[in-house]
């Protein structure tokens, strides 16, 4: 906006009416803000992009070094550093060569920006050559980052999912018996408390398993809890295996030729343990994700503000160099130099329909400004609109 309000309104009469009419004190003005306010502009997108790595590549760190006092700085930086390529040296007369001096004199109506190749190669390089090199450096980085995380994203999706599936699995398949193999080693149970009696939860579990044997099969003969190793193995039964010589007579007997088996709670238990944490983890990455998205949307959209910067402003950059290290046989059409200046001014024009269109909290900051700076014509659109609806 201030470009368009503080440059372009300049250089468009002087297009227009091919003529300056304003003076040699305004045509240093106008030459100084030009410089400033395009430098100003193009340092703000070095600032956000520099922003969006550190929220994205290291976003553990981008609490502690992004604070108020490091923005604070980089603002006061991006306001302070164009002026002294623009205001100091244009007035100061070091811009240019003696010999545009002496031209200017002579035809105080005439408004051209004549620059020393000193000049420019500093201002160029301060105002485009170093922020461009800095927000390629950025941008590669977040992308090379973007395409990481969608990885891992993809590869943690997967694995929960898969876990998903088994934890089905297992949870069905709970509702089968089990037996023990004959040559299985038999379980070693403490004297007295042994009982067969049918367990009301059933789950697949093998190996050897210590545990309170009220807790697996309850039933009327168990006394007090005690410690049992219990062996269990897949087979097709439903029934206790221990060393005792009393037996329930609660339930068949199991066929012959095998020891009976019990199935555990505990792996029921631990069923709804792991469903738990799988529960979580999907949270975890259904938050993570929603962060990434957001913050990768960002990121897309300072792709798109680089890209259209640099094919903005990089034709006028190249001729800028090229003509003042080359002289005078490097000479371009007066037509030619007006497209190329007015290609870097659509440049600002384009950033705010970039970010409205991609970023609704730009969209809001921006009618809010709009509203603070035309509160007539807002009051009047929105008394319309108000009156439409009723």
């Amino acid at each position: 906006m201030l470009v368009a309000l503080c440059a372009m309104t300049f250089n468009a009469s002087s297009e227009l009416t091919d003529d300056w009419l304003f003076g040699p004190l305004v045509c240093d003005i106008y030459n100084s803000l030009d410089v400033y306010f395009s430098s100003a502009s193009i340092l703000h997108l070095c600032c956000i992009s520099v922003d969006r790595y550190y929220a994205i590549v290291r976003p553990l760190e981008y609490p502690v070094t992004m604070t108020h006092r490091t923005v604070c700085f980089m603002l006061a930086n991006v306001w302070l550093w164009p002026a002294f390529i623009s205001f100091v040296p244009i007035f100061m007369g070091w811009y240019t060569t003696e010999q545009h001096r002496q031209y200017r004199r002579a035809n105080p109506d005439v408004c051209i920006f004549k620059v020393n190749m000193v000049y420019a190669i500093v201002s160029s390089s301060v105002s485009f050559w170093i922020p461009s090199l800095v927000m390629i450096s950025m941008y590669c980085r977040i992308f090379r980052e973007a395409i990481r995380q969608r990885e891992a994203l993809t590869r943690t999706s997967s694995n929960i999912l898969l876990n998903s599936v088994h934890m089905k699995h297992t949870s069905h398949s709970a509702h089968h018996s089990h037996y023990l193999h004959p040559d299985r080693r038999p379980s070693d149970i403490s004297p007295n408390y042994s009982t067969f009696t049918e367990c009301p939860e059933e789950t697949e579990f093998g190996g050897e398993v210590v545990m309170a044997l009220g807790d697996i099969c309850p039933s009327k003969e168990a006394s007090p809890r005690k410690s049992v190793n219990v062996s269990c193995d897949t087979a097709s039964s439903g029934y206790c295996s221990g060393g005792s010589n009393k037996r329930s007579s609660s339930g068949p007997a199991p066929p012959p030729g095998w020891r009976p088996s019990c199935s555990s709670t505990v792996a029921t238990r631990d069923l709804a343990k792991a469903a738990t944490e799988l529960n979580a983890q999907g949270a975890s990455l259904r938050a993570a994700g929603k962060s990434w998205r957001a913050e990768h949307k960002a990121a897309r959209t300072l792709g798109i503000i680089v890209g259209a910067f640099l094919l903005c402003w990089l034709p006028f950059f190249l001729w800028y160099v090229t003509t003042n290290v080359c002289g005078e046989p490097c000479e371009t059409p007066s037509v030619v130099v007006g497209v190329l200046f007015w290609i870097g001014y659509f440049n600002s024009a384009l950033n705010p329909l970039i970010y409205a269109y991609f970023n609704r909290d730009f969209r809001d900051a921006f009618k809010n400004t709009l509203m603070c700076a035309l509160p007539c014509c807002f009051s009047c659109w929105k008394d319309t609109g108000t009156a439409q609806f009723v």
